[in-house]
C-alpha cells in the first residue's frame, strides 16, 4: 500500500508537470488526456487536450495530477487543489478504507470499476481532506 500526492490544476497541469520533471528528472509513468477517455465522458472539444492523468515517479513516491474539467464541476481552489491517493493491497481494503474515510464526510465518486481497469472512488473526509482510493487488480500473465 502507498500514499501519494495528487494535484489538480485549472488548465496548466502539463506545464506544471514538465516543470516538476525538470526538477526531479525521470519520465512520466503515465500521461493521458481527456481526449483519451471514452466518448461518453462528455468532455467538451476544447478540453480534450487537457491532462486527465499524469504520474511522475519521484524516489519511492509518485507525484500525480490532472487538470480539472468544467464538465465535472467547479475547478480547484489554490491551496486545496490536492488529494491523498491511497493504493490499497486488496479490493476489500479499498472498500474498508473508503467507508471509514467517507464516514461523516462526503462521497465525491463512489467506489466502482473504472475504464482504466482499476476499482476507484473519491471522497472528502470529515476534516475536509480529499482522498482517492485506487485498487489495481493483479495483472494476469
Amino acid at each position: 500500500m502507498t500514499l501519494n500526492t495528487y494535484l489538480t490544476f485549472t488548465d496548466n497541469c502539463r506545464e506544471a508537470f514538465e516543470f516538476y520533471r525538470s526538477v526531479f528528472g525521470g519520465d512520466f509513468a503515465e500521461l493521458q488526456t481527456f481526449g483519451d477517455g471514452p466518448p461518453d465522458m462528455g468532455v467538451p472539444e476544447e478540453a480534450k487536450q487537457q491532462i486527465m492523468h499524469v504520474s511522475l515517479p519521484v524516489g519511492d513516491s509518485v507525484l500525480m495530477g490532472s487538470d480539472s474539467n468544467p464538465a465535472f464541476g467547479a475547478g480547484p481552489v489554490t491551496g486545496t487543489n490536492f488529494s491523498i491517493a491511497y493504493s490499497p493491497p486488496s479490493r476489500e481494503d479499498a472498500d474498508e478504507k473508503f467507508a471509514a474515510l467517507s464516514d461523516g464526510g462526503e462521497v465525491s465518486m463512489p467506489m466502482a470499476e473504472m475504464f482504466w481497469g482499476s476499482y476507484f472512488g473519491s471522497c472528502v473526509d470529515r476534516f475536509g481532506i480529499s482522498w482517492q482510493i485506487n485498487w489495481e487488480p493483479p495483472q494476469s500473465d
